[in-house]
């Protein structure tokens, strides 16, 4: 069995939604590695990344409501 890992949740997020897609887990990591390393450009670019992920359509886990 693998450890759960502790997940912040935004607040954005809506209660009950699916789980976040690969491309989500991967950009939210992404963002999370920048932000401990005080690169608040790339933490930015992450999030920009992440918002014009879930509008494509392409995401599993949809918009957040």
């Amino acid at each position: 069995m693998t450890p759960r890992r502790n997940q912040r949740h935004d607040s954005r997020t809506a209660a009950g939604s699916a789980d976040p897609c690969l491309p989500c887990q991967e950009l939210a990591l992404a963002g999370a590695v920048a932000n401990a390393e005080y690169d608040w450009s790339r933490a930015t670019d992450c999030r920009v990344l992440m918002k014009r992920h879930r509008e494509s359509g392409e995401c599993a886990a949809g918009q957040p409501a």
